[in-house]
C-alpha cells in the first residue's frame, strides 16, 4: 500500500493518479515522423541520415534526358520527399546536405552519375540546392501528421517537388540567362507528368509504411 510521506496510508485514487503518472513519464513518446520509431540512439540517427542521402543518390540514376533542355527527368525529388517525410525536418535536411557534399567531393551521385562542385555551381545547380528547402517544408508537414494519409500526403509531396523549382528555375534563368518564359518551357513545364506521378507514388508509400508500424505507435 502507497503512503503519505507521514506515514498515513494514500487513498485508492490518489494511489491510481500516481501510477497513471508514473506510467505518462516512463512511456516512450509517440514518433512524430517514421524515423522516431527506429531511432534509439545517435548512431541510429546518423545510420537514417546516411540512408536518405543514399535513397536520393540511387534514385538519382533513374535519368531521362529531356530534348532541348539542360535539366534531365529523375527520380531524385521523389528520394527527397520521402526521405523528408521518413526522418523530419532535420534528419531530412541534414540527408540533403550530406547528399550535395558527397556529390561535390567526387562520388558519382548526381543524376547520369556526375560529381563535382561545378555541377551544383552550373545551371541545372539550383534544382539540387532546391532539395535542401524542400526537405525541410515536407519534413515539417510530416511532423502534423500529412504523411499518413493519402489525401493529404498526395498535396503534400506535390509541394515539396514545387519548392525544389522555386529554386531550380530562377537560378536556371540567371546561370544559363535564358529568359523566364523559356526557363519554364525547358526547366518546369516538361516535369509536371513526373512529378505528380512521383508526388502519388509517396502518397501510397509513407501511408502504408504507416500502417506497417503499428496503430499503437501511430
Amino acid at each position: 500500500m502507497s503512503v503519505y510521506p507521514s506515514g498515513a496510508p494514500c487513498p485508492r485514487g490518489v494511489q491510481f493518479w500516481r501510477l497513471r503518472l508514473t506510467l505518462a513519464a516512463t512511456a516512450r513518446p509517440r514518433p512524430r515522423v517514421l524515423a522516431d520509431a527506429l531511432a534509439r540512439s545517435r548512431a541510429h540517427d546518423v545510420a537514417l541520415v546516411l540512408g536518405g542521402a543514399l535513397l536520393t543518390a540511387g534514385l538519382a540514376q533513374v535519368s531521362i534526358s529531356v530534348p532541348g533542355s539542360p535539366v534531365p527527368i529523375t527520380g531524385q525529388s521523389l528520394g527527397v520527399i520521402v526521405a523528408a517525410a521518413a526522418l523530419g525536418p532535420m534528419r531530412g535536411m541534414a540527408a540533403q546536405l550530406l547528399y550535395l557534399l558527397m556529390g561535390a567531393v567526387g562520388l558519382p551521385f548526381f543524376a547520369e552519375g556526375a560529381s563535382g562542385l561545378e555541377r551544383i555551381l552550373g545551371a541545372t545547380g539550383g534544382y539540387l540546392v532546391g532539395f535542401v528547402p524542400a526537405a525541410i517544408l515536407v519534413g515539417l508537414a510530416a511532423q502534423r501528421g500529412f504523411d499518413r494519409r493519402p489525401w493529404t500526403a498526395l498535396p503534400l509531396f506535390a509541394v515539396g517537388q514545387l519548392a525544389v523549382f522555386a529554386v531550380g528555375l530562377p537560378w536556371l534563368v540567371l546561370s544559363a540567362r535564358l529568359g523566364v518564359a523559356k526557363a519554364v518551357g525547358v526547366g518546369f513545364t516538361p516535369f509536371l507528368p513526373g512529378g505528380l506521378l512521383k508526388a502519388a507514388i509517396a502518397a501510397v508509400l509513407l501511408p502504408l509504411a504507416w500502417r506497417l508500424v503499428g496503430p499503437r505507435k501511430v
